[in-house]
């Protein structure tokens, strides 16, 4: 087994993992990326809707409602200057009942409070004014002009090539199988075809639905023993002819989701979803992500709601995505668990556990605040 000194490891090549890489290594660290996978990006990170959230849902004050506004404003810029496709396409959150429309108040002050620009209450009239195709039902709607699309796989690789150009690497097929904190560092052991042993200064774990696992395993470590996962399972389908709209349509939110939401994707694709499958208690990664052509039927009952002209035989499964959760079904969303030394005291560790949506739109954010705490 090869043994050799890093100064900075981050294990995880996910779009908050090269965030992370990118942050440490324009502060002048050698970055190791360590990746289980055999390219980049291939959990999360890559099966999402490519939507760059406002930051309208989450409590103020939260880590997730901070760093998806801080977040949101840094990869508009960031895509500007490095070329990736962005469109700031604006978004219409839309209550189809007198129940809905009690709750968009609300809703819109924590916007507002969360530092979300650009974002007005609107009556249903002006709603189907920008957006003909919306339910004549529609009481009121939160219009965000600063949501959009991007192309997240393009931005995965400006993300890498970036921190590949200050010196970083790349490795895959290299999961981690285990580690300890030693003296000056932490030692992770690596598996694969050339197992390793890595002592590094600074050991981030961006390890996506293995983050807790990696975590755990490694001696000295924080334990979360009161910690666990769940996973919740969204589909998309995609709905055949011409684009009825323009802007993001999302109904009022549950407790799992933002609700079955509507895009028009950089393809010029009508795509809906996800909806919220929590799978079996127990269940782990690797996950079935084939989409059951029988969940349509919800997708067409509930996106009827909003939008009435949705036709029969219009939706066509297209892929899936597994959020990792923190809480249980039933129970309040968690916030982001991003760990640094000041919380668990080893020198050098962050890890970041239940990194799910705004966790995207996120990122830079994200990366910049890790690349802070070691």
């Amino acid at each position: 087994m090869e043994t050799f000194d890093a100064d900075a490891v981050v294990i995880g090549a996910g779009a908050v993992g090269l965030s992370c890489a990118r942050a440490l290594a324009l502060k002048g660290r050698e970055v190791l990326v360590l990746e289980a996978a055999s390219a980049i990006a291939t959990e999360t990170s890559s099966r999402n809707s490519e939507v760059i959230h406002a930051g309208l849902y989450y409590p103020t004050g939260s880590l997730k409602a901070r760093l998806c506004v801080e977040g949101r404003r840094k990869l508009y810029q960031y895509c500007a200057a490095h070329g990736v496709e962005a469109h700031r396409c604006g978004k219409l959150v839309v209550a189809v009942d007198d129940g809905e429309a009690a709750a968009t108040p609300a809703l819109l002050q924590k916007a507002l409070a969360n530092g979300v620009e650009e974002t007005r209450l609107i009556d249903g009239a002006e709603a189907r004014r920008l957006e003909p195709a919306l339910n004549p039902e529609v009481r009121v709607a939160i219009h965000t002009e600063v949501s959009g699309l991007f192309d997240s796989h393009g931005y995965f690789l400006a993300l890498q090539g970036e921190f590949e150009d200050r010196g970083g690497s790349l490795v895959f097929d290299t999961p981690v199988v285990r580690g300890a904190v030693v003296a000056g560092g932490i030692e992770i052991e690596t598996g694969g075809a050339a197992p390793s042993r890595i002592k590094a200064r600074t050991v981030v774990n961006s390890a996506g639905h293995q983050a807790l696992p990696v975590a755990r395993s490694i001696e000295g470590g924080p334990r979360y023993n009161g910690v666990r996962m769940s996973w919740v399972k969204g589909s998309y389908f995609v709905a055949s002819g011409r684009a009825a709209f323009a802007r993001l349509i999302y109904p009022m939110h549950n407790s799992a989701t933002q609700g079955l939401h509507l895009a028009i994707d950089l393809g010029g694709r009508t795509r809906l979803g996800p909806d919220a499958e929590w799978l079996p208690e127990g269940s782990k990664p690797p996950f079935d992500y084939e989409v059951d052509p029988a969940r349509a039927e919800h997708f067409y009952r509930e996106v009827r709601r909003y939008w009435p002209g949705l036709k029969d035989g219009a939706l066509s499964a297209d892929y899936s995505g597994v959020r990792p959760k923190i809480v249980g079904k039933g129970q309040p969303s968690a916030d982001f668990l991003i760990d640094g030394p000041e919380a668990h005291g080893v020198e050098g560790l962050v890890n970041l556990i239940g990194i799910e949506s705004p966790g995207l739109t996120s990122s830079l954010a994200i990366g910049e605040m890790v690349a802070g705490m070691v």
